[in-house]
């Protein structure tokens, strides 16, 4: 029997993370974009920047909706970094996973409290 690491029988462990990592950060980024042109556009529009104008555009379903997928677009874009520098850089298991973990928690914790702030009556 060959026993070389060489063809299609060989183990390849989280290539399959390439791909859709890159185009996930590749998506995120995008919605990202798109929220800061919405805000810059706002931000040059006349009139005066005040909290009513802010409040105004914030008080709009659309606006809600748009900031939170932002959020989350933006939470998935730090996991996919944050997993892949503790997978790069720490190199005991058990310290990269308590660090994958309280990554996980964080971020959840942001979701929800962007999800209160921006839904709280």
């Amino acid at each position: 029997m060959n026993s070389n690491n060489i063809g299609n029988k060989r183990l390849v462990v989280g290539a399959h993370y390439g791909l859709r990592d890159w185009m996930a950060q590749r998506v995120t980024a995008a919605i990202i974009a798109v929220f800061t042109l919405v805000l810059l556009v706002y931000f040059l529009a006349p009139g005066p920047l005040d909290y009513a104008r802010w409040h105004g555009l914030f008080a709009q379903q659309w606006m809600k909706l748009l900031t939170f997928v932002t959020v989350l677009a933006l939470i998935y874009h730090v996991w996919v970094g944050m997993r892949d520098i503790w997978m790069d850089y720490v190199k005991p298991v058990s310290v990269r996973l308590l660090l994958q973990i309280g990554t996980i928690v964080w971020l959840l914790a942001c979701a929800g409290w962007a999800l209160q702030v921006l839904w709280r009556a």
